[in-house]
């Protein structure tokens, strides 16, 4: 084989193995649990796949309001929560543009006054902030290096798409917790109903009301004792015990009221229909 030859194979098989080892980086990803586990992996694995980079961290925005869940070691929590408290810094620019910002100088970048020179007295020279925006994330690297002019063509390139695939791969790893939230919270409404149904029943049978009436006394009960109606139904269910509505009348009482009206009622209308027949008599 020629120079040429051995050449073309050694690029070839140095594109196999960059690509095996981007395929990893996002099985490992996407993998993750949650969006705090995947952002932990991509600054891990930053630090392991882009030859510049010594520490790394990571920007969140939620609700408006920018967080620091995760990093390498605690001088890039200090560092990031400089950017933070000056209002300035290539993460903060990265989240706000969506763009990359790489500063090869800190302590001698102009676009960032305040923070550069306290980032650099902190050891930090080199700091490439890449921004990861994707359904619905938004945040950023961080990656630092301690002297200047730290990262290159390919190490930027190669922090871009982690930066990328970590978008991504926290973008599902948050609606997938979404999912399991909202399927926890059908399962409990579920569940919820069922109870209250028991507690009805227990109600009904004992007390001879009706389904309203039951609800009615478990709701009251769950005003007096000012706690959830579920937990009123839970404890009637697992003690058999009429719940304190704080009123003195029981609700058999209130049925027996009820039926009296009824039947006076009724007693009045036949009187009225007897005279009336009187009449016309």
């Amino acid at each position: 084989m020629d120079s040429t030859g051995q050449e073309a194979s050694v690029i070839k098989d140095s594109a196999v193995a960059s690509a095996a080892a981007f395929a990893e980086v996002a099985r490992s990803l996407f993998l993750a649990d949650s969006v705090e586990q995947t952002l932990a992996r991509a600054v891990d694995l930053s630090v392991l796949t882009i030859e510049a980079c010594e520490f790394a961290g990571a920007f969140l925005l939620e609700k408006d309001t920018v967080t620091t869940p995760v990093c390498t070691a605690p001088i890039v929590a200090e560092v990031d929560a400089l950017q933070l408290r000056t209002g300035e810094g290539p993460c903060l620019d990265a989240i706000a543009h969506k763009l990359t910002f790489y500063s090869d100088e800190l302590g001698a970048d102009p676009r960032w006054p305040d923070f550069g020179p306290e980032a650099a007295a902190r050891g930090m020279r080199s700091l490439l902030a890449l921004p990861m925006a994707a359904n619905g994330t938004l945040g950023a690297l961080s990656l630092y290096a301690c002297y200047p002019q730290a990262f290159g063509v390919i190490d930027r390139a190669r922090g871009l798409l982690l930066a990328s695939m970590a978008s991504f791969a926290s973008s599902a790893a948050r609606a997938h917790a979404d999912e399991e939230r909202r399927a926890e919270n059908l399962q409990a409404a579920l569940v919820t109903r069922e109870l209250i149904g028991q507690a009805q029943g227990i109600l009904i049978e004992r007390e001879r009301i009706s389904a309203d009436q039951a609800f009615h006394v478990l709701r009251q009960a769950s005003q007096h004792l000012n706690i959830k109606l579920r937990e009123v139904a839970q404890d009637l269910v697992d003690t058999g015990e009429r719940p304190d509505t704080g009123s003195s009348v029981p609700s058999s009482s209130l049925r027996a009221q009820k039926d009296d009206h009824h039947l006076t009622g009724i007693t009045g209308a036949t009187h009225a229909r007897e005279g009336l027949r009187r009449n016309q008599r």
